[in-house]
């Protein structure tokens, strides 16, 4: 889950227009699609996304044959597998992102940290990507991983990356992604650690030597986690915008605690913890430190 804006969801086009207004999307069914996902994972779905919501599940109710959201929401709650449910979340939830986005975190992430590592000293190395999306935040972070500690394959160096939502997933596990995302990512480091993927023109894969760093894994931040060891660096970035205040008081929390002394947190650069009450040590804006 990524808070960066679709660009495939600029609408309405007049055939998108038209499409839209013969399924219309009623308040009280906004309400009840809301209240399911906020009740499953406290995503905020407020007014202001209800054209996005409806542009959004519109294909799927095509798809299903479904002409009301009514007849859709009553799919979704009968569905005792709970597919649909995931389905709907995921459909919810799913925005284009690219490598190198937001650079600076990723120029703190080797400078201040990962260069400062002795693997001499130091044996593990554990990052976190919490709403890792298609993953190329992850394969972001392994590429700088990789350029920025010389012995790291003597470490017991893992990147854990997650998020609630199972396509995106599926996407990150591939590996594989158009020459468009690579677009901020310097082209040494693509050719360096990417292959032209033989099976889609115009695509690249992901490198063993660096897709073997990452842990992909499906997550409901709002559920128990399941992780034991201390994290050194968690990015948890253009996610928490989705969320109302006490969650995101909640999640800053048990981030905190998530986090060796001395680790650090970033968020993206739409979002700040300013009236969020934690424990961390500001370092500059999205940057923060575990005492």
């Amino acid at each position: 889950m990524d808070g960066n804006t679709d660009t495939s969801m600029r609408f309405p086009e007049p055939d998108v227009a038209n499409i839209l207004a013969s399924r219309p999307l009623r308040d009280e069914d906004f309400k009840r699609i809301s209240e399911m996902v906020y009740g499953l994972c406290r995503i905020n779905l407020h007014d202001g996304k209800k054209a996005l919501v409806q542009a959004r599940l519109n294909k799927r109710l095509r798809q299903l044959g479904i002409d009301t959201y009514p007849e859709y929401l009553a799919l979704v709650e009968g569905d005792q597998t709970g597919r649909e449910l995931t389905y709907m979340i995921d459909t919810l939830t799913t925005n284009l992102t690219f490598f190198f986005r937001e650079a600076d975190h990723f120029d703190y992430l080797r400078d201040e940290v990962l260069k400062k590592i002795d693997p001499s000293k130091q044996s593990k190395l554990r990052i976190w990507s919490a709403g890792c999306s298609s993953g190329e935040e992850a394969y972001t972070m392994a590429m700088v991983a990789r350029e920025a500690v010389s012995d790291l394959d003597r470490m017991d160096a893992l990147i854990l990356a997650t998020d609630i939502s199972t396509r995106v997933l599926a996407v990150a596990r591939e590996g594989s992604y158009s020459e468009a995302r690579f677009k901020d990512t310097p082209p040494e480091l693509r050719n360096k650690y990417f292959e032209k993927d033989s099976r889609h023109p115009g695509f690249y894969r992901a490198r063993p030597e660096l897709a073997k760093l990452i842990r992909f894994r499906r997550l409901n931040l709002m559920e128990p986690w399941p992780m034991k060891q201390p994290f050194d660096v968690i990015f948890c970035r253009n996610v928490m915008i989705y969320f109302d205040k006490p969650t995101q008081n909640e999640l800053v929390q048990r981030f905190f605690d998530a986090l060796r002394p001395g680790g650090v947190f970033m968020v993206g650069h739409s979002e700040s913890l300013t009236g969020i009450q934690h424990r961390f040590r500001y370092v500059r804006p999205t940057i923060y430190i575990k005492p």
